[in-house]
């Protein structure tokens, strides 16, 4: 479990292995705060660190990983976002992320308003059905609060820190990003489809729930 709250940007330095990537990161905080077996979000995608060394992580990547995420594009030089799994007492800033990818979306623009800036990206239909104006959504492991929503995909405004400090800001139109849904919706509509009810999640729905 995370919080969405990157803690440092890593850099790939390897990536070994077939079906079963292996990826080397170096790491400059988040490698003070985990042991081995440990779990550390790599650009949203939740991963068990399976061996540590001088300024170094490494993870194994599944098949069912690497079908999912963009972790199969990675290639040496690739920055990532990387934090470290939620702790009991650590303040929870953002919101609850399981590091668990539903699907994978693309920049459509970025566009700066003086130090800020609006991202747009367009998104498959599976998970956009969970995405609500005002609700929270990872993107590549970064909470970020949904602007707007349509058909095609949805905006988030980011500020000059997040810019900063995650990999967004570095992201160009055409880049693939992890995207993970607020796990409230998926029980909300599972809860709702066991009473008869449409399945579909809006933002009435849930505030009707008492979620919103």
């Amino acid at each position: 479990m995370f919080t969405g709250l990157v803690e440092e940007i890593g850099t790939v330095k390897s990536r070994t292995g077939g079906a079963v990537a292996r990826l080397v990161i170096a790491s400059s905080r988040v490698i003070g705060d985990v042991s081995v077996g440990d779990s550390v979000s790599v650009s949203g995608v939740c991963l068990t660190v399976t061996s540590i060394g001088d300024g170094e992580l490494t993870f194994d990547a599944v098949p069912e990983t690497l079908s999912r995420s963009t972790l199969t594009d990675l290639r040496p030089g690739d920055r990532v976002n990387l934090e470290a799994s939620l702790r009991a007492g650590k303040m929870i800033g953002g919101h609850f992320v399981q590091g668990h990818v539903d699907g994978v979306g693309t920049v459509e623009s970025i566009r700066r308003l003086g130090e800020s800036a609006e991202a747009r990206v367009n998104a498959p239909p599976a998970i956009l059905r969970y995405v609500v104006e005002k609700g929270s959504i990872a993107v590549d492991g970064i909470s970020l609060t949904v602007a707007s929503v349509d058909e095609a995909g949805f905006a988030v405004a980011v500020i000059p820190h997040t810019l900063e400090v995650t990999t967004l800001g570095l992201k160009r139109p055409g880049d693939g990003v992890n995207l993970e849904v607020d796990v409230i919706g998926k029980y909300v509509e599972k809860f709702l489809a066991g009473r008869g009810e449409s399945p579909g999640v809006t933002e009435e729905l849930l505030r009707e729930a008492g979620f919103m």
